[in-house]
């Protein structure tokens, strides 16, 4: 990372509790994962901010999809349509479901097939969050397999 860079950053993440889903404890690991990951390296730049580092905080607010931002000198919250998301996002969960049930029954080469389909609709999604984000926050792809991670904790209604 450029000093230039080097507060474009997320220094913390938040899931709004009343917007979690109840989930597996393998869920619940990964989610804990995505979040130690993404705070030990990421890439978050909001448009229109000087610097870093930023506190984002996750939550679902009248079915769409918030993302509050604050940083030194910047405060702003982004509201995303969930609808482009839930076909990947329900695929998602079920190849995700699949693969937990196949870490403890399953050949090796099973395992292997459905962790490969899981990644694909994790980088699927993941691309089409950084697309939605466009011209809003600039993020890396690891930075945005991250997040959709936390977003894929959050309750989905309908």
């Amino acid at each position: 990372m450029t000093d230039e860079n080097a507060n474009q950053r997320l220094q913390s993440v938040v899931l709004d509790e009343a917007s979690l889903a109840s989930v597996s404890r393998d869920q619940e690991h990964e989610r804990q994962v995505a979040i130690f990951d993404l705070l030990e390296q990421n890439y978050f730049h909001p448009e229109g901010a000087d610097g870093g580092p930023y506190d984002l905080k996750i939550a679902l607010i009248d079915n769409r999809l918030a993302l509050d931002i604050t940083g030194p000198g910047y405060q702003h919250r982004h509201l995303l349509s969930l609808s482009p998301f839930r076909g990947v996002i329900k695929d998602y969960f079920l190849v995700c479901e699949s693969y937990y049930d196949a870490i403890r029954n399953a050949t090796p080469a099973q395992i292997e097939a459905l962790d490969m389909g899981r990644r694909g609709l994790h980088n699927e999604g993941s691309s089409l969050l950084r697309e939605r984000l466009k011209g809003k926050v600039d993020t890396d792809l690891d930075t945005a397999r991250r997040l959709f991670t936390l977003i894929c904790a959050l309750h989905w209604r309908g």
